[in-house]
């Protein structure tokens, strides 16, 4: 199944604390369970061990600009002010991400993307999607073969900049099975979203490109087609 993760802001952290929350320069896999947890209206205390043993990649289709803002908040109950935070986002990126598994697990939850019991959000809260999440499952060829195959979701004035490539390449960071190698440790893999007690464990991570097509190549013999982004109102199933 792969998913369309674009948005004003997005923010993705595997090492943040409460004064400075960072991001990642593309989504986690945490955050990805998280999300796809929340559509199905999984508890946080719930198991998620079947969503953290899918596989997972994701594609940077448009990686965005990194971007820095600051916070101040006051205690709930001594109304004291806490310490200025610092927060890191993602802006005007678009990702495509790829989870594969058992056939019944993707059914299920794409179905759950498509009417999420929770809203999913890319990343935090103050994140909404800008664009609807549900691309396509994919029946045949693997994960790999998702993202070599799916249209490169990029903005229109992204792919009319690139114009002069008939095929763009776009990196992908993707789980690394166990045994192949080498690769780099990421501490990524969700054990329990408690926020009591939140666990996190390494997964093994690797880079790779894929090429696709530019919908709106000027290259000889290619016909251009202007991408027109979906209608999305991401608040839509709060109106139920």
């Amino acid at each position: 199944m792969t998913l369309r993760l674009a948005g004003p802001l997005q923010s993705w952290g595997s090492s943040s604390r409460f004064a400075r929350r960072t991001t990642e320069r593309a989504p986690t896999k945490s955050g990805v369970v998280g999300l796809l947890a929340a559509a199905q209206g999984r508890d946080r205390s719930a198991d998620v061990a079947d969503l953290a043993a899918l596989r997972f990649a994701v594609r940077l289709d448009q990686p965005g600009t990194r971007v820095r803002d600051y916070q101040t908040a006051h205690h709930a109950d001594t109304d004291k002010s806490m310490p200025v935070s610092e927060r890191f986002y993602l802006s005007d990126a678009v990702f495509v991400a790829a989870v594969e598994g058992d056939a019944d697990l993707i059914d299920a939850l794409h179905t759950a993307i498509r009417s999420p019991v929770y809203l999913p959000f890319l990343g935090r809260r103050s994140c909404p999607p800008s664009r609807p999440l549900d691309l396509r499952v994919h029946r045949t060829g693997g994960l790999w073969r998702a993202l070599e195959t799916e249209p490169w979701q990029a903005s229109t004035w992204v792919q009319r900049r690139r114009a002069r490539e008939h095929r763009v390449e776009l990196e992908v960071i993707a789980d690394l099975p166990a045994g192949e190698g080498p690769g780099d440790s990421v501490r990524d893999r969700p054990i329990s979203f408690d926020p009591r007690h939140r666990r996190y464990g390494l997964r093994t991570v690797h880079s790779r490109a894929v090429t696709v097509p530019n919908p709106l190549s000027k290259s000889p013999g290619t016909s251009r087609r202007a991408f027109v982004p979906p209608t999305h109102d991401p608040m839509g199933p709060l109106e139920d």
